[in-house]
């Protein structure tokens, strides 16, 4: 399928991606518990704020405001038959801000978990979660979205829907996992698992990779695994800016630019070819990175201890590849990030 994230990869070493939307919308204004997407018809002038910090700061691609666009994530906000003016609209706002920029932009159109579990140990069908998918994208793709970018998911399953979705709506797509529970997403995939899928599922993803999680160390680990698995197809590295802490009643990322600035550049030397941010990953870390993927040359894939040693120990000692459960997490020192 021609579309224009496969030419761009084509033709460039390395993309970068856009960084965190529910951290800049919360410093926007909005609340907890707040649906993000309703803003997205709401408060289009910050949804467009939103997606130029991106590209002013350097990012190839961006993902729309959709994230919890689904019926059943809509439901929760009595908004389960707004699917399609909601995703349409995130992606013509993003479609508006990436047809004035001075380069050639992507539009992505994120689709994230229904937040259901999937059959046999839950409730929710694949011919369900196939529906809401496809619902989904066609909204995004009708909005002018030019991939859809399906992320944070934990189960096989609904992957595997989620494209199936993507197919039914005539669009390309990209997927990422969040590997947060020793190396595993929470339904127990690893990297290696997840390299395995990629390649039986049709149509395939442009690109795979990750996204979240529980920091930048733990995210380059996964990144190694697929890269160990074999496959040739593009990796996304979308890690958090640093480890969440609670202070004064709001969630903080520790995470630098100068930390973002090492982990950008790692991911592109351990394989990733499309390289972004996620929670905590503001504008100002963007730039950062895109400096120093720009600035620094191409280097070898980093062993575990260089990362351990640039961006701080391991959540884990395994990162559930070598058949091992959890294990203590290895530690190592972390360099300052003043």
């Amino acid at each position: 399928m021609t579309n224009a994230l496969s030419e761009m990869l084509q033709t460039r070493d390395w993309l970068m991606a856009d960084g965190a939307t529910g951290t800049i919308l919360f410093n926007m204004g909005l609340q907890s518990g707040d649906s993000p997407e309703l803003w997205n018809v709401d408060h289009p002038d910050r949804i467009a704020t939103l997606y130029q910090g991106a590209v002013d700061a350097g990012s190839d691609l961006f993902l729309t405001n959709s994230f919890g666009g689904t019926s059943a994530r809509l439901k929760l906000h009595d908004a389960q038959d707004r699917v399609r003016e909601l995703n349409r609209a995130a992606a013509e706002i993003g479609r508006e801000v990436a047809d004035k920029a001075d380069r050639k932009v992507i539009v992505a159109g994120s689709m994230g978990p229904t937040g259901e579990i999937m059959a046999p140990m839950g409730t929710l069908t694949h011919e369900s979660a196939v529906e809401m998918f496809h619902e989904q994208a066609e909204a995004l793709k009708e909005g002018g979205a030019d991939v859809v970018w399906v992320e944070t998911i934990s189960a096989p399953e609904e992957y595997a829907a989620a494209a199936e979705g993507a197919r039914l709506a005539g669009i390309a797509w990209c997927g990422t996992m969040s590997f947060d529970t020793a190396g595993r997403t929470m339904m127990g995939f690893t990297s290696a698992d997840l390299a395995a899928l990629v390649e039986k599922i049709d149509p395939a993803p442009i690109a795979y990779g990750a996204n979240c999680g529980v920091g930048a160390s733990d995210l380059l680990r996964t990144v190694l695994g697929f890269r160990a698995a074999g496959s040739e197809r593009p990796i996304i590295a979308k890690g958090n800016a640093g480890i969440p802490k609670y202070h004064d009643g709001h969630i903080h990322y520790d995470g630098t630019p100068e930390l973002m600035a090492r982990y950008a550049v790692m991911a592109r030397d351990a394989g990733a070819k499309i390289i972004g941010g996620c929670c905590g990953t503001t504008p100002e870390h963007l730039r950062a990175m895109r400096a120093a993927l720009e600035e620094t040359p191409r280097g070898d894939a980093p062993t575990l201890d260089q990362i351990t040693e640039e961006l701080g120990g391991f959540s884990s000692g395994s990162d559930g590849t070598d058949g091992e459960g959890p294990k203590r997490s290895r530690g190592g020192r972390r360099r300052s990030r003043a």
